[in-house]
C-alpha cells in the first residue's frame, strides 16, 4: 500500500494489506539480523472479567497443529530466542518474539501463528489459567471453597500496587463509556464472573486475520514473511464482517471531582498517604501533529525540576513527591495527560487543584522562555534518534511505537517517521505564543478533566477478603452433591493433565549444534589522554555520543558506604557553582539526553570475599553537543554544591516513594536478595543498597532529616564522599560513530586528571549468617525465595549451576508452582557474582507449599530419571541469555564494564563453552554438593494475610 524511508532510524517501513481478509502487515526493513515478529489483535472488552488477558494465556496452551499442553513454555526452552512473550494492553493483545537464528525464527513463527489463529482453548486450560473453584482440602467437600487460577493470582498481585489502582480508578472516570473504563487485565473480584463460553465467543470474534495487525522487523524480506502467513494461516479465512474498534469518548461539559480508596494497613500509618491527581483527555492518538504538540507541552511542563509544573509538584507543601502517573500516556485511542502528588491529605485537594491551574494560567498568559521549549524539543529529538534494545529488542520498540496508530487504523508509519513534524514544531516554537496557546487549548479550556483523590482505608482489605469468603460460602451453600463431586473431578482431571507427559517431539526445535561457536565480540581501543586511560568504541549510535567518567571507588567509612547510593542520586540533581539546581536542570536539558551517576561493585573472578568498585558519571548527548556535555560533566565534578538542603530532602522523599511503589512489582528479586544477604559482603550490599534493608534504612534516614542539623550532617557526609571520589584515579569510556571518535576524545581533555589514587580490591572479614525472614509489605500475594551459598564464575561448577536453574524450572518448578500452585511465575537461577543459587516464586498464593516444592525439585533432580534433551534445553536458555544482543551503545558498555572486572571476552567465551559441555551427571553432582537442606536460607515477602503462615514456618518477622 505504501512505504517510507526513515533516515533518522536507518529503516524502510512498508505497509501491506491482505486482499482476502484485510489483514494488515507493517514491515520495518532493517540491516539487522535480530528479526522480530508480532501479531496483534484488537481486543475491546466491555467488563473487568479479564477476558482478553485470560484468553492471551489460554491461547498459548495448545493448538491444532501442536496439541501439547504448554507449547509456549516448551518453545522458550527449545529456542535461541532473544525475546518471547505475550501482552494484553487496554485495547490490543500482542504475541511478539525475536531471534537472530533463521531456523529458530521460522520455528517460532509456525508455533505462534498456530497458537493465535487455531487455539484449542481446552476448558481445563481455562480453569488453570483463568479461574476455578476447588476445595481447600482437595477431596473434602466439607472444607471451604477457594478460587484458584494463574491470572486470578497475577491480578491480585498487580492490583496490590497502589500505582495500578490509581491508574485504573482514574481511567474509570476519564473514560466513562469506552473500553478503558474497565480493567482489561481483570479485577480479582470480577474474574470469577467470566464463563468458558464467553471466552470462546470473544476468541471467535477477535482472533481473526481481519482484526489482526502483523508486524515484522529485520533483514528477512516482507514477501518471505507473507508467504508463510498465507501458507500457515491466512488461506483458511475469509473477510470478517464485524469491525472491532474503540470509539472516541463522550466529553464532559464540566470537570469531574471524585474520591476513591485503596487498602493500607493501619500499622503503616495513614497520615499523608493520599494521592491527588488531575487527568485530561487531549485528543486522538492518530493525529500525529496534535500528539507531538501534546508530547512537547508535557515535556515543557514536566521534563525536569525546572519545568513549571514539575517544580510545583516537587516543592509543594501539600504532598511529599510527584505522582508516579505524571506525564503523557499515548497507549490508548485518546491521549491522557496526568499530573499529581502523593503523600498528601484529602482536604488539600482543592488547594492543590488551584495551584496546578494557577501554573497553567501563568504558562497560558506569559508563555515559557524559548530555551526551555527548545530543550523539550531537543529531548523529543533525542528519544527519536536513539537506538535502543537494552530492554526490549530495538525492532520490538519500533513496532510497539507504531502499534497504537495501527490499532486505531491511523498512520502507523507516521508515528515512526516524525522528522517532518519535528521540523514543523521547530518553526512553530519560535512563536512565543505557541506553547501558551497549547496550554490554554489542551488543558485550561478543556472541560474533560478529572480530579481523583485516592485515600487510604485501613479496613478495605479485610472487607474485600470477607466479601470473597462470603461469596464462596454462598456458592457452596447452593451446591448439590453432584456439583461438589464435579468440582473434585475437575481438580483431579486438571492435576492429571498437568502431570501428563506430552510428546514434545511434535514441536520444532534448535539444538546445541545450532549455537554459534563464538560469543558475539565487541572490541574497542584504549589510548591515553593526559595519563588517563580512555577506552573508546565505534558503534552505530545514529548521531549520539555516550561517555562515562569512571573513578576507582575509594575506601569509605561505614556511614559513607551506606549513604553512597543517595549521594549518587543527588549529585546531578543539585546546584553547580553560582547556578542553583533549577538553572542546572535547564542546562542539562539543553545539552544532554541524560546525566546520572552510580556505583558498580563486583567480586573477584575467583574470590567472593574480594570486591572491586567504581564510581561512574554517565552522560549521553547528540554528537553536536558533546563538548557541552563534557563541560557539564566537568562542572558536576568540580563545582557541585550540597547546600540546597530542602532540595536534598525532596530528592530523598521522591526516592522513597519510588522504592515503596516498586516492592510489589519486584517482590521476588527483593526476597532473593534478602535470602542471600548472609552469604558474603557483596550479597549483603545488594540487600542493604537496593533491597528491603535499604528501603527500611532510607525510611529511618528521612525521619532523621526533620531537623536542619540532620540535613546539614547529611550534606556534610555527601561532601566528604565527593572529595574522596575527586581524589581517585580516573579513566573514561567513549562510544560514538567511528569518524567522530578522535574529535570526541580531544574534547574529553578537560575531564582528565593526573595522579589520582588507585584503590585495589577490598577484602572483607564478613561473617556468614543464615537467614530465615518474612518481610511484611502491602501485598495480597507472596514472593518466596530460598538461597544456597555456591561458587564464583571461575569455579568449574559455576557452569553446571547456571544450567541447573533452567533445568529445575523447565522440568519441575514451572509445573508445580505456576500450573498446580497458581503463582504467576517461579523458577531458579545461579548468580555467580555473589555465589548464590536461588529459588523464587512470583505473585504466589501459597507459601509453605512453595518452599516445599523448592526442596522437592532437588529430590526430583537426584532421584528421578531424566533425558539429555532436558539438559540441552537448559543449556540453550543459558547461551541464549549470554548471546542476547543489546543496543549498539549498550553492547559497548557491557564489554567495557565486563573487562573492568576481569570478565574479558576470553573469560566469558570459556565459561560459555563450559556451559555447552554440561552433562546430567554434572547437574546431579552440583545439586548434591550445594543444594543441601541445612545450607538453605529463606526469605518471603508477604502481606498481613500471610503473616501467620510465615510465623508458623519460624520465619522472623521484619517490618518495613
Amino acid at each position: 500500500m505504501t512505504s517510507a524511508e526513515i533516515e533518522s532510524l536507518g529503516v524502510r517501513v512498508e505497509e501491506y494489506r491482505h486482499r482476502r481478509t484485510g489483514a494488515q502487515h507493517l514491515h520495518i526493513a532493517a540491516d539487522n539480523p535480530e528479526n522480530v515478529f508480532l501479531v496483534a489483535l484488537r481486543t475491546v472488552p466491555h467488563d473487568s472479567t479479564g477476558v482478553a488477558h485470560i484468553l492471551e494465556h489460554t491461547a498459548l496452551c495448545g493448538s491444532d497443529k501442536y496439541p501439547v499442553r504448554d507449547p509456549f513454555f516448551m518453545m522458550i526452552r527449545r529456542s535461541l530466542n532473544t525475546f518471547m512473550n505475550a501482552f494484553t494492553s487496554s485495547d490490543w493483545t500482542a504475541y511478539p518474539f525475536a531471534s537472530q537464528n533463521r531456523k529458530d525464527f521460522d520455528n517460532l513463527l509456525d508455533v505462534y501463528l498456530d497458537a493465535v489463529f487455531f487455539a484449542k482453548l481446552d476448558p481445563l486450560d481455562f480453569a488453570q489459567e483463568g479461574h476455578r473453584l476447588e476445595f481447600a482440602e482437595a477431596d473434602n467437600t466439607d472444607s471451604d471453597l477457594v478460587f484458584k487460577g494463574v491470572v486470578f493470582n497475577e491480578m491480585k498481585g498487580a492490583m496490590s500496587s497502589v500505582t495500578s489502582q490509581l491508574w485504573q480508578k482514574l481511567s474509570k472516570y476519564l473514560f466513562p463509556t469506552t473500553t478503558y473504563h474497565y480493567n482489561s487485565g481483570g479485577e480479582p473480584a470480577d474474574i470469577p464472573d467470566l464463563s468458558y463460553e464467553q471466552l470462546v465467543d470473544f476468541y471467535r470474534t477477535h482472533y481473526h486475520p481481519s482484526n489482526a495487525i502483523f508486524m515484522t522487523f529485520g533483514d528477512i524480506a516482507a514477501a518471505e514473511h507473507q508467504a508463510i502467513f498465507e501458507e500457515k494461516a491466512l488461506h483458511k479465512f475469509d473477510q470478517l464482517d464485524e469491525i472491532i474498534s474503540v470509539d472516541r469518548e463522550k466529553l464532559y461539559v464540566a470537570p469531574v471531582r471524585v474520591e476513591e480508596h485503596y487498602p493500607l494497613p493501619a500499622e503503616e500509618g495513614l497520615q499523608e498517604k493520599t494521592h491527588i491527581v488531575l487527568g485530561w483527555l487531549l485528543g486522538d492518538v492518530t493525529d500525529l501533529e496534535q500528539a507531538l504538540t501534546a508530547h512537547l507541552l508535557s515535556g515543557v511542563l514536566l521534563d525536569n525540576s525546572a519545568s513549571p509544573l514539575m517544580h510545583l509538584l516537587e516543592t509543594s507543601e501539600l504532598g511529599q513527591s510527584p505522582s508516579p502517573l505524571c506525564g503523557l500516556d499515548d497507549s490508548q485511542r485518546e491521549l491522557v495527560f496526568v499530573c499529581g502528588i502523593e503523600g498528601s491529605e484529602r482536604e488539600r485537594a482543592d488547594e492543590f487543584e488551584q495551584q496546578v491551574l494557577k501554573v497553567l494560567e501563568d504558562v497560558a498568559e506569559n508563555g515559557v522562555p524559548y530555551e526551555q521549549v527548545s530543550s523539550a524539543l531537543h529531548q523529543l529529538e533525542l528519544q527519536q534518534r536513539e537506538i535502543g534494545g537494552d530492554g526490549y529488542p530495538y525492532g520490538l520498540q519500533l513496532i510497539l511505537t507504531a502499534l497504537s496508530g495501527a490499532t486505531h487504523r491511523g498512520d502507523a508509519i507516521g508515528l515512526l517517521n516524525i522528522d517532518a513534524t519535528l521540523e514543523k514544531l521547530r518553526e512553530q516554537i519560535k512563536d512565543p505564543k505557541f506553547i501558551a496557546n497549547a496550554a490554554r487549548e489542551l488543558l485550561l479550556k478543556n472541560q474533560h478533566r478529572v480530579r481523583l483523590v485516592l485515600a487510604p482505608d485501613p479496613d478495605m482489605a479485610t472487607r474485600a477478603e470477607q466479601a470473597e469468603k462470603k461469596r464462596l460460602a454462598d456458592i457452596k451453600a447452593r451446591l448439590g452433591e453432584g456439583e461438589k463431586q464435579q468440582i473434585i473431578q475437575t481438580a483431579k482431571a486438571l492435576a492429571e493433565r498437568q502431570s501428563r507427559k506430552d510428546d514434545e517431539s511434535i514441536l520444532p526445535k534448535v539444538g546445541v549444534e545450532d549455537i554459534p561457536p563464538e560469543l558475539p565480540r565487541v572490541d574497542g581501543e584504549t589510548i591515553e589522554v593526559n595519563g588517563n586511560k580512555v577506552s573508546r568504541y565505534s558503534a552505530g549510535t545514529n548521531g549520539l555520543v555516550y561517555q562515562q567518567l569512571v573513578a576507582s571507588l575509594p575506601d569509605f567509612t561505614d556511614e559513607e558506604r551506606l549513604l553512597l547510593p543517595y549521594y549518587c542520586q543527588t549529585l546531578s540533581e543539585v546546584g553547580l557553582g553560582d547556578k542553583d539546581y533549577l538553572q542546572v536542570q535547564q542546562w542539562q536539558a539543553a545539552v544532554a539526553g541524560s546525566l546520572h551517576s552510580f556505583t558498580s561493585q563486583r567480586t573477584g573472578l575467583e574470590d567472593l570475599h574480594s570486591q572491586t568498585g567504581h564510581f561512574i558519571l554517565s552522560g549521553k548527548a547528540l554528537a553536536a553537543n558533546q563538548s557541552g556535555l563534557t563541560e557539564l560533566m566537568q562542572a558536576t565534578m568540580e563545582q557541585v554544591r550540597f547546600d540546597e538542603l530542602p532540595r536534598i530532602k525532596e530528592l530523598l522523599l521522591q526516592t522513597l516513594a519510588r522504592r515503596e511503589q516498586s516492592v510489589v512489582g519486584n517482590g521476588h528479586a527483593l526476597a532473593m536478595a534478602a535470602a542471600s544477604a548472609g552469604f558474603n559482603r557483596a550479597a549483603a550490599d545488594g540487600h542493604e543498597f537496593g533491597g528491603l534493608q535499604g528501603l527500611r534504612r532510607l525510611k529511618a534516614l528521612i525521619k532523621s532529616l526533620d531537623s536542619s542539623a540532620g540535613l546539614e550532617d547529611l550534606a556534610g557526609t555527601f561532601n566528604g564522599i565527593h572529595q574522596k571520589i575527586l581524589g581517585a584515579e580516573r579513566q573514561f569510556l567513549l562510544i560514538g560513530e567511528e569518524d567522530k571518535l578522535t574529535d570526541f576524545t580531544n574534547a574529553l581533555t578537560p575531564l582528565t586528571k593526573g595522579n589520582g589514587t588507585h584503590y585495589g580490591p577490598d577484602k572483607d572479614d564478613f561473617t556468614a549468617t543464615p537467614v530465615q525472614e518474612m518481610w511484611v509489605a502491602n501485598s495480597q500475594v507472596n514472593f518466596c525465595a530460598k538461597a544456597y551459598p555456591t561458587v564464583p564464575m571461575s569455579h568449574p561448577d559455576a557452569a553446571a549451576l547456571a544450567v541447573l536453574g533452567g533445568f529445575l524450572r523447565n522440568g519441575y518448578l514451572h509445573r508445580t508452582i505456576r500450573e498446580q500452585g497458581g503463582a504467576y511465575g517461579g523458577g531458579a537461577s545461579h548468580d555467580a557474582t555473589i555465589g548464590a543459587f536461588r529459588f523464587y516464586s512470583y505473585r504466589d498464593p501459597r507459601m509453605a507449599e512453595t518452599l516445599n516444592d523448592f526442596d522437592a525439585s532437588v529430590e526430583w533432580l537426584l532421584n528421578e530419571s531424566h533425558s539429555d534433551l532436558q539438559v540441552e534445553e537448559a543449556i540453550l536458555g543459558v547461551v541464549g541469555g549470554m548471546d542476547k544482543p543489546g543496543s549498539p551503545a549498550g553492547e559497548a558498555k557491557k564489554a567495557f564494564h565486563s573487562n573492568l572486572y576481569g570478565r574479558t571476552h576470553e573469560v566469558r567465551q570459556a565459561f560459555r563453552r563450559r556451559v555447552t559441555e554440561v552433562t546430567l551427571e554434572d547437574l546431579q553432582r552440583v545439586g548434591r554438593t550445594y543444594l543441601q537442606a541445612e545450607k538453605a536460607s529463606t526469605a518471603v515477602v508477604t502481606g498481613n494475610q500471610g503473616r501467620d503462615a510465615g510465623l508458623a514456618l519460624n520465619l522472623h518477622e521484619e517490618k518495613l
